[in-house]
């Protein structure tokens, strides 16, 4: 397992070298299409006319979904040709905003109902910054919605195994169209994602671990039935609470 030390800086998590290839494949996986996003969807429940942050759009297979529900959907994301591709899905009708979740966010106090969250956070350090600004960003009782990596799964990667109990980094290759890129994430225990939430104003409302969408089981029988029986990833819904602030 190849350490964050070990790569050069910058190396890796670079979408804007692999979007296309990585786009082909997110559209119609099974944990992307048929088990994450749908996920989502669900914790989500109706949207309509809500005003809804996607950070971390990528691009915007989910912000897409949410429009099409009704949603009226402001997308985010770090990479500036993740964020082309989600213009050439979604048009002129969706704001798009290339803008690191590290930094502060280009928006008011309270301008959203629901910020969604899907699978960004892992690639985060420190989640303390980056959940107060979407705090900040949300109305009082808004919602966000997150999925990560599932920890049960991130701490199997390591030999000897890493302490569950520390926030550590990993680091390995992903293949799309042929091409390895280098990859790194973060791993939380469990008590240190909730702990963050609290910190930065949420209330834990939902931790879920939910199936594959059963619609999934024919076109992919022996990874549906791998997948059902093994968490991939963790997803929570939480919600700000009112601090009393005017």
């Amino acid at each position: 397992m190849e350490r964050l030390s070990d790569l050069p800086e910058n190396a890796a998590n670079d979408y804007d070298a692999f979007a296309e290839a990585y786009v082909a494949e997110n559209e119609s996986s099974l944990v992307n299409a048929h088990y994450e996003r749908p996920a989502m969807l669900a914790l989500a429940g109706d949207v309509t006319g809500r005003r809804i942050l996607d950070a971390g759009c990528g691009a915007g297979a989910l912000t897409a979904a949410l429009r099409d529900r009704g949603a009226d959907v402001t997308g985010l994301d770090v990479s500036a040709a993740m964020l082309a591709l989600a213009r050439r899905r979604l048009g002129d009708d969706v704001a798009l905003h290339r803008v690191d979740l590290r930094d502060r966010l280009p928006f008011p106090d309270g301008e959203f109902d629901d910020v969604i969250a899907s699978l960004v956070l892992h690639y985060l350090e420190d989640w303390g910054p980056t959940l107060a600004e979407l705090r900040r960003v949300l109305r009082p009782g808004g919602r966000l919605i997150a999925s990560v990596d599932h920890p049960f799964v991130a701490y199997t990667f390591g030999d000897p195994r890493p302490d569950y109990f520390a926030t550590t980094d990993y680091a390995f290759d992903w293949t799309f169209g042929g091409r390895s890129v280098p990859m790194r994430f973060w791993r939380k225990p469990l008590h240190a994602m909730t702990d963050a939430f609290a910190a930065a104003g949420f209330r834990l409302s939902v931790i879920d671990e939910p199936q594959p969408a059963p619609a999934a089981r024919e076109l992919f029988p022996d990874a549906f039935d791998a997948l059902s029986r093994s968490p991939t990833f963790l997803f929570f819904l939480v919600e700000a609470v009112h601090t009393g602030r005017p």
